[in-house]
């Protein structure tokens, strides 16, 4: 075990470090407060307030300004943004299971990471019979399947992400100049040809974010499912066997032994990577389909993003490609005094319009499936239909209560692995070790 774990507790034991918990209770005061400094004006207007929590994107603005002019009078969307930005993913958790377990009343709906919902369900209310089985059947099947636990509908999806690679073409094309280079690309090309083309380049060629956080479990899991579909369902999270070796061996090889990744990315989140990529006239990124409106609120330079092209990730010869599926799911608080008014906002949300609006908008990929089969808006377009082809190979993260906890650990040693502080058996072996001891990571 490395000693540059400061604390190991057992789970019955754990808690957070103070600083981190000085930063959620801060959070959370200010979270209440802005509910509360706003409750005064319910009775005087006779208006039902309904408090949404969400990174509140452009695209949410937008979709909420709608629905408040339809329901003028009625009903009132309130945003209480959590921007990514100030909360990490684990920080946004936290706050909102801490307003959840007060079982306070202002807070109305709340989005979550799609791996969150079954943490969620004890705190939320079942949707069974809230929408039909023909509405239920308008989402698509990658969308639907993380908003059930226990075959009970908790969540809706608001909606989804997949795991895809970006390259540009003009510092490709002018080095490789093998058209069946480009086709390998289209079709998902394997690693082992990916990596030798790579030899080719002295650009940076391979850019996936590598810090110690859930964008690095995305890739590694991504690359275990590549090779078995069923592997987290086969055992309880067993990463020394072959599959997950392979899958970190793999990522451990880029930066050290083939040098085709630099080694600052293990000090990038996504928005290093882009960054990094169009600086550094990078020929390769792992990313997601956000990346399209995320060029914008970069403010880079035209010329660096006009050769942008999407390509599906690579896989392992002689396996079937498989993709991360992501994206955030809505639900609506057991507390909340107005889950009639919930619903109607829920349902709004996933109307065609608004779905339409928040991809416009935000590039937000759409959960409804008719949208994916819609010819005059693929006419206009055309990535809803690259995107929809994807899902065909899109894995999800394994469902589990203390998924948090589980990534924590994995990412922790996989960051590790790769700055060559431990090997790849020692961080497989000591994260195995402490997933099943139930303990809980410090970092």
């Amino acid at each position: 075990m490395t000693d540059k774990i400061k604390h190991l507790y057992n789970r019955t034991k754990a808690s957070y470090l103070p600083v981190i918990l000085i930063v959620i209770i801060f959070a959370f005061v200010v979270f209440y407060f802005l509910f509360a400094a706003d409750s005064k004006f319910v009775e005087k207007d006779n208006v039902i307030k309904l408090y949404f929590a969400d990174n509140i994107s452009t695209a949410h603005i937008k979709t909420i300004d709608r629905f408040n002019q339809k329901y003028e009078g009625r009903i009132k969307v309130v945003p209480v943004n959590l921007p990514f930005e100030k909360f990490s993913t684990n920080e946004r958790k936290e706050l909102l299971a801490r307003s959840l377990r007060s079982k306070s009343d202002k807070l109305d709906i709340f989005a979550v990471d799609h791996i969150w919902v079954r943490r969620f369900a004890r705190w939320t209310r079942n949707l069974n019979n809230e929408l039909t089985h023909d509405e239920i059947g308008r989402f698509t099947p990658a969308s639907l399947e993380p908003c059930k636990v226990d075959g009970n509908l908790y969540a809706i999806p608001l909606y989804i992400d997949i795991g895809v690679m970006y390259y540009r073409d003009d510092l490709f094309d002018r080095v490789v100049r093998d058209k069946t280079a480009v086709e390998k690309l289209k079709n998902s090309i394997n690693w082992e040809d990916f990596i030798e083309i790579g030899s080719k380049f002295k650009n940076p060629y391979y850019l996936f974010p590598a810090d110690s956080y859930e964008g690095l479990v995305c890739s590694f899991m991504e690359m275990v499912l590549n090779q078995n579909r069923d592997f987290f369902n086969e055992d309880n999270m067993d990463l020394t066997r072959p599959e997950a070796r392979k899958a970190l061996s793999l990522l451990v090889d880029l930066v050290n032994k083939y040098k085709v990744t630099p080694l600052e990315v293990i000090n990038f989140k996504e928005t290093g990577t882009f960054r990094y990529f169009f600086n550094e006239q990078a020929v390769f990124l792992r990313g997601w389909p956000g990346l399209d409106h995320d060029i914008y609120h970069l403010q880079l330079k035209e010329d660096s993003t006009s050769n942008i092209v999407k390509v599906p990730l690579p896989h392992f010869k002689g396996t079937k490609p498989a993709y991360i599926i992501g994206g955030w799911n809505l639900m609506i608080s057991k507390y909340s005094n107005n889950p009639k008014e919930a619903m109607i906002f829920l349902n709004y949300l996933i109307s065609e319009e608004s779905q339409i609006l928040m991809f416009e908008n935000a590039n937000y990929l759409p959960v409804i499936k008719e949208i994916y089969e819609n010819e005059e808006l693929i006419s206009r377009y055309p990535d809803l239909k690259y995107y929809s082809s994807l899902f065909e190979y899109g894995v999800h993260r394994p469902f589990i209560d203390d998924y948090t906890r589980v990534s924590d650990i994995i990412s922790y040693y996989l960051n590790k692995a790769i700055n060559s502080e431990v090997t790849v058996d020692e961080a497989l072996t000591n994260a195995t070790k402490m997933i099943r001891e139930e303990r809980v990571l410090i970092k």
